[in-house]
């Protein structure tokens, strides 16, 4: 199927139109655009994590360009909760785009400002911000009326949104779960969104489409910790993401209750729960949380440990742990392990070999695999038709997940008898439009290139400069240094080669000498005025060794020829 024309402006029209520029192809990069004649409403900013061929790539922000020049028409940002792939990007982007008035629940713009000011000190000042205190409440934007309705998820405060225009009401439940015996809070139903005025659009987060199996309930979850917690022979060590904060607030008052000191590591598990603290979502005697430097001071029965490292990044500290690699902490056969978190697709690997470095050091490793130790915070298949049964749309939007999962979700809709045709299945920079509730999908779509963030750098990093990094990953680089009289165009004694993550120079002394031989063979017998070119001698070599190296290694490494003219 050809590509539509990618445009970065569209005629402004008296229309409602919902385009979202990542999110719809991916695990991540969630944000959505919806715009009614001049007025536009954005909902989350989010990262997505790099795949394992985007080397040094830190994280990938969504694309913009298609705001330039409407920075005045942004009326609000929403944000629907506090995980990474919904704020990540909302310190780039939100300057970027003149830092708009954002909305948010508590903890959600608590979260985003800490990250704010990480990113830049002292500027989390300057953000605009309202705070749904109430999700009954309601807001006007422009055109928009925004209300909003709660939602399970694996995060407090986690929202959904109601974007109501003349032309559709759309429904869009961010992040979901379908909790159905939820601890310390009411169930949550949808049901009364059935009953908002017509026509209605779903767009629902569909990572869950393809899970048929039964969703681990909290309550059960919850129960397996504190068992593991109470029976541990001695220190517990959780490994999980520092988002889960429902989670860590849990084991955190549990521990309390039975007289368990806690030591937290890890530098955002620390800065999230200070936060949930400070807000009051958890609640902790003083004494209760210890400095990760004074477990020493206490027994081993009396302590647990709660620390970043869920997904085996390297330098984490549950990572660092298991390699020997923590100043405080050295597991010890008696030490029960906890790995409590879901694995990142991509990130199946890493984890093998972490959980095997575990077992080779602990007598006491519990994962899920073993008990019921981690609740997702998605839904599963029978949730969604589940949903799609309380709030009856008219239209259908599978979001927030790779293409095959919002195609799935496709299927389960129809199977209950929704109408294909009402179905949207959208990429990144579709434009889908509705005109008095009748909905027209455009030929064209804006761009959502991926925009790289590399240590300081946005977006200087090019599929180009990826790719160089991916050849020197794969074959190594080979500089090839050649001094060149000026005048005459003659090589000036042998060139040097410098090879790294090609060959081993001590060791392929004759493969060396031969490129050395092959270089001034072919510098000797060319036009000596071209010589004096120093492009045209630093392809020549290029091509040349090139060549001549793949057909001695079967290995293409990228060649660098450097040109020293006397």
């Amino acid at each position: 199927m050809p590509a539509k024309q990618q445009v970065t402006q569209v005629p402004i029209t008296d229309s409602l139109r919902i385009i979202p520029l990542g999110g719809q192809e991916e695990v991540g990069r969630n944000m959505t655009v919806f715009e009614y004649g001049t007025d536009i409403l954005l909902l989350d900013m989010g990262v997505q994590f790099p795949e394992e061929d985007m080397l040094g790539i830190d994280y990938i922000i969504p694309n913009i360009e298609y705001l330039r020049g409407k920075e005045r028409n942004i009326r609000a940002v929403i944000f629907s909760h506090g995980h990474l792939d919904h704020i990540g990007a909302a310190p780039i982007l939100l300057e970027k785009l003149g830092n708009p008035l954002i909305i948010g629940r508590p903890l959600t713009l608590a979260l985003i400002k800490n990250r704010q000011e990480d990113s830049k000190k002292g500027t989390a000042k300057r953000l605009k911000t309202i705070t749904i205190k109430n999700v009954n409440e309601r807001f006007k934007f422009g055109k928009f009326s925004v209300s909003f309705f709660p939602v399970d998820h694996s995060i407090m405060d986690a929202v959904g949104v109601v974007i109501s225009t003349p032309h559709g009401t759309v429904i869009h439940p961010g992040d979901w779960t379908f909790e159905k015996d939820p601890v310390g809070r009411r169930n949550v139903e949808y049901s009364h969104l059935a009953r908002l005025p017509r026509p209605t659009i779903l767009m629902l987060e569909s990572l869950g489409s393809t899970s048929v199996h039964e969703r681990v309930p909290e309550r059960t979850m919850y129960r397996n910790l504190e068992h593991i917690i109470n029976a541990a022979p001695g220190r517990v060590i959780i490994g999980t993401f520092s988002s889960q904060i429902e989670r860590i607030k849990h084991v955190l008052e549990y521990a309390q209750s039975i007289g368990k000191k806690v030591a937290l590591d890890g530098y955002s598990m620390k800065l999230n729960v200070e936060t949930a603290k400070k807000l009051g979502y958890i609640k902790m005697k003083k004494d209760a949380l210890i400095g990760i430097e004074r477990i020493r001071d206490y027994p081993d029965r009396q302590l647990i440990v709660i620390c970043t490292g869920a997904q085996g990044e390297s330098n984490a500290v549950l990572s660092r742990i298991i390699n020997g690699n923590h100043r405080f902490v050295h597991i010890t056969k008696s030490d029960t392990i906890i790995f409590s978190s879901s694995v990142i697709p991509g990130n199946e690997r890493t984890i093998q070999r972490l959980k095997d470095n575990m077992y080779r050091l602990s007598d006491n490793v519990i994962h899920s695999d073993i008990m019921d130790i981690h609740s997702s915070g998605h839904s599963t298949a029978d949730d969604m038709v589940a949903v799609l049964k309380q709030i009856r749309p008219d239209y259908f939007l599978p979001v927030y997940a790779n293409h095959y999962f919002l195609k799935e979700a496709e299927k389960l809709a129809v199977k209950e008898g929704f109408a294909k045709q009402n179905i949207f299945v959208l990429d990144n920079g579709s434009i889908l439009e509705f005109v008095k509730g009748s909905p027209r999908l455009q030929p064209m779509k804006v761009p959502t290139d991926y925009v790289f963030v590399d240590g300081l750098g946005i977006g200087d990093i090019s599929h180009v400069v990826l790719r160089d990094r991916q050849t020197l990953a794969g074959d190594g680089m080979v500089v090839i240094i050649v001094t060149v009289d000026r005048k005459t165009g003659d090589i000036v004694g042998d060139p040097d080669i410098i090879s790294r993550g090609f060959v081993h120079m001590k060791t392929s002394k004759k493969l060396i000498d031969d490129t050395k031989k092959k270089v001034k063979l072919l510098l000797k017998d060319a036009d000596p005025r071209s010589q004096a070119n120093d492009n045209y001698i630093g392809n020549k070599v290029r091509d040349a060794v090139g060549q001549f190296l793949f057909s001695k290694t079967n290995r293409r490494p990228m060649i660098l020829p450097v040109v020293i003219d006397v």
